[in-house]
């Protein structure tokens, strides 16, 4: 394991603990699905865009009856748009109305 590696365990672990989300979520899981998401996001609309839509994601899983149901269907959609991103055609375009994307 390396370095990085090993420090991102040993946060995510801490964090998970801090907020009492040790027994909610899967961390391994966790952290390949978010880096997923901001790489495809920081790749395909911004850096800056990443970390922020990794908040919006959990925010919205938060929401959902099932967190990692949730975290993976959301962090899909949310990847799938990015990658498909097109900033002045996609622009203030609602996420539900397909017909209007490229």
């Amino acid at each position: 394991m390396s370095d990085d590696s090993r420090a991102m365990t040993e946060w995510v672990t801490a964090v998970r603990q801090e907020l009492g989300l040790e027994d909610t979520v899967d961390a391994d899981a966790l952290v390949d699905k978010v880096l997923d998401l901001t790489a495809d996001v920081a790749h395909g609309v911004s850096r800056p865009a990443a970390p922020v839509t990794a908040y919006l994601l959990g925010l919205a899983a938060g929401r959902a009856d099932d967190l990692t149901v949730a975290t993976n269907d959301f962090a899909g959609v949310i990847s799938r748009l990015a990658e498909g991103w097109d900033a002045d055609a996609e622009r203030a375009v609602p996420a539900n109305d397909q017909s209007q994307r490229g």
